[in-house]
């Protein structure tokens, strides 16, 4: 079972020696959260609050995603530094996948590009990207990051994307996990049939259950039940050790803990001296006891 520590929309200059401690303390990888800007007005709803409240994002310090693991892959030298999730389909691939190769290639491949749709129609209006079909176009950008960081010539002829026969380099010496994320049943089979990896959002037990089951149906039913497959997800399971081992029997390679509801408005008033101490106390209680 690997860890992966969680902690997002706080004071931005935190994240440095946050990922330095979880490495310290034996972390797998740290998640680095996704958002480009907060629209005034939005109709848009949010999938992981009970009430669809968005609120809890104005005034929050993002930093660029790739930017922010870059630098953190600077200052760590094990971390694996983990996308939870970048809004792909907004963004052009062929940038996308010039900036992962490029963390990849210098962190020494410890990038795990977790992706997904944007909820918010504002984040594609922002980009002049259309609404419309972004499902189709997902699946394109899956497709052109993953060849164009592969080393070798590559060549993409789609209903949004043309590339002629192109080389991008340098490229990392392993190929970089696309782990993708969403609870929609298009969002599991697109994990099972393009990615390497499926991102759970959070939720009830029973409804993570569900899922579960779900992408193993998929998984045999387009025949890649075998292939080596990531599944990450939150559960407050994770937070014990016999907890851990029933994740590990449905199967999940990897589990995510923050020590704090992210879903709040306003700045978040919790001390770097804190979060360190939460993050060390579960390493201590759960994960070295998990991973002797």
């Amino acid at each position: 079972m690997r860890f992966t520590y969680a902690e997002a929309m706080t004071d931005a200059t935190y994240y440095v020696p946050l990922a330095q401690a979880a490495e310290a303390a034996g972390y797998h990888s740290m998640t680095v959260a996704d958002s480009l800007v907060y629209p005034t007005h939005s109709d848009s709803t949010y999938p992981y609050t009970e009430d669809g409240n968005r609120e809890f994002l104005e005034g929050k310090e993002f930093i660029e995603t790739l930017t922010l693991c870059a630098t953190l892959g600077a200052v760590t030298t094990t971390l694996r530094l983990t996308p939870f999730v970048l809004k792909l389909p907004i963004r052009p691939p062929v940038l996308v996948a010039k900036q992962a190769s490029s963390v990849a290639y210098l962190t020494g491949n410890r990038l795990g590009l977790g992706v997904g749709l944007s909820p918010w129609q504002e984040d594609y209006s922002v980009m002049g990207v259309p609404w419309e079909r972004r499902g189709r176009r997902f699946d394109e950008c899956i497709d052109v990051v993953r060849g164009l960081t592969s080393g070798g010539e590559f060549e993409f002829h789609g209903e949004f994307y043309d590339i002629q026969p192109v080389t991008m380099t340098p490229a990392p010496t392993e190929p970089i996990p696309i782990l993708v994320g969403g609870h929609a049943d298009a969002a599991l089979r697109r994990a099972a049939v393009r990615g390497d990896g499926w991102m759970h959002g959070g939720g009830p037990p029973e409804e993570l259950d569900a899922l579960l089951d779900r992408l193993d149906e998929v998984r045999r039913a387009e025949g890649v039940a075998d292939r080596p497959f990531e599944t990450h997800v939150i559960s407050m399971d994770a937070f014990s050790v016999d907890g851990c081992r029933r994740l590990e029997d449905r199967g999940v390679t990897d589990v995510i803990v923050g020590f704090r509801l992210p879903y709040v408005v306003g700045p978040d008033t919790e001390p770097l001296e804190k979060k360190v101490e939460h993050l060390e106390r579960f390493a201590e209680d759960v994960v070295a006891k998990v991973n002797p």
